[in-house]
């Protein structure tokens, strides 16, 4: 085994070999400077797992950016946030250079003498995490800033080991972003077909019907949270987070599980294979398909079609319909759905002989974005498996 050293962050700063950067204070950069285009600013929400999360940035002119310089980041650069989930990171990628850094995040960047993208799989591994959650301040809210993260402590094996295993893990990570790539491309191409079948090809003698003449609502429901036998089940329970963190895809998988007698007790439903669940309250309008039977929050709504077996085709209308109404809201505030909101919402509607049709035409998209989605978590397993095997040394790869 080779000799692994370990540091302080502290000390990688003494040395100069590592630099951390807190970002501007509201003063340096108000809410009134952003803009719809320009360069976008890197807020804690945008922050993922390894990897900043290409939702909805907020931007700031040029001239924003030539007074903020010193907050320009850099490929290679580590973003950690302030407050909330400070067990997460992203490292910046090539497209990503020259982006800002916003008030509530952490930078943090080293020399050559570190490889960014090993370090940035080391703060991934358990152990890392957890050092993060327990070490952050804060009674109600986890919250960083420079004096803890200079403590933190780093293991590293010599550079070109350093380099080899990011190169190892980061050969799944590539392997897993081409998977969400295709997945990308297929779900637009359903989007695309939807549009030209029922919007741009709709006909004057197609009847308008009111969404829920062609699905159905179903609430959730959240177990007592102070009874234990409730919970740490095997039912995958979403909450808003869960859907937006897969929106627009399949969801297999969710961060808490309930039981069946928590199931039975509470308002919770399970909801089959294939529905579609949309959160109507903070991520609101965030929609995916059920990979497996699943319960949710009452945050949310599970959806089902009332035209037999079209589960692909309510999906894409969902969609649809939430584009609308946040295309009415513009310049208001869209925080909301309720059963209101899908009981006024209407679609012009033609026979379900062409809705069958168009079902079974989507049907190879989605069956195949199932399977890619099923890949990436195999790779995941096996990534995050290795993952503490090679930052302890136990699998050595030079």
């Amino acid at each position: 085994m080779s000799e692994w050293r370990e540091f302080t962050l502290g000390k990688l700063i003494d040395d100069g070999i590592a630099d951390l950067q807190t970002g501007p204070f509201g003063t340096m950069l108000k809410a009134s400077e952003y803009s719809d285009v320009g360069t976008p600013v890197i807020a804690v929400q945008d922050i993922g797992e390894n990897r900043l999360i290409h939702n909805k940035f907020v931007y700031v002119e040029q001239n924003i950016v030539t007074r903020l310089s010193r907050y320009k980041v850099k490929e290679g650069d580590i973003i950690f946030g302030r407050k909330g989930a400070v067990e997460r990171r992203a490292r910046i990628r090539k497209d990503e250079d020259g982006w800002l850094q916003g008030s509530d995040c952490i930078r943090l960047r080293f020399n050559s003498r570190i490889n960014s993208i090993f370090i940035s799989y080391q703060f991934g591994s358990k152990s890392y995490r957890e050092w993060m959650i327990q070490n952050s301040t804060g009674a109600t809210m986890p919250s960083l800033n420079q004096s803890v993260l200079k403590l933190l402590p780093i293991r590293l094996p010599p550079i070109e080991e350093q380099k080899a295993i990011a190169d190892i893990l980061s050969s799944f990570d590539d392997k897993i972003d081409l998977l969400h790539r295709q997945n990308k491309t297929l779900e637009s191409m359903a989007e695309t077909l939807f549009r030209q079948w029922f919007v741009e090809d709709a006909q004057e003698d197609w009847e308008e019907k009111g969404l829920l003449e062609l699905v159905d609502l179903v609430g959730g429901g959240t177990p007592k949270t102070s009874i234990n036998e409730y919970w740490c089940g095997d039912i995958p329970w979403l909450s808003g987070g869960d859907i937006a963190t897969h929106h627009k895809g399949f969801i297999s998988r969710s961060e808490k599980n309930i039981t069946q007698i928590g199931l039975e007790n509470s308002s919770a439903k399970l909801l089959t294979k294939l529905a579609t669940v949309i959160s109507a309250r903070g991520t609101v309008g965030k929609h995916c398909l059920l990979a497996s039977e699943m319960t949710f929050s009452q945050s949310n709504y599970g959806i089902l079609p009332k035209i037999k077996n079209c589960y692909y085709f309510t999906y894409l209308l969902i969609g649809h319909i939430v584009e609308e109404l946040q295309s009415a809201a513009y310049g208001s505030v869209f925080d909301t759905i309720t059963t209101a909101t899908f009981r006024d919402a209407t679609f012009k509607t033609p026979s379900e002989e062409l809705i069958f049709a168009f079902e079974e035409v989507v049907k190879g998209y989605f069956e195949k974005k199932l399977f890619n989605q099923q890949q990436i978590h195999i790779l995941e397993k096996i990534r995050d498996g290795l993952l503490p095997k090679l930052m302890n040394g136990e699998i050595t790869v030079v």
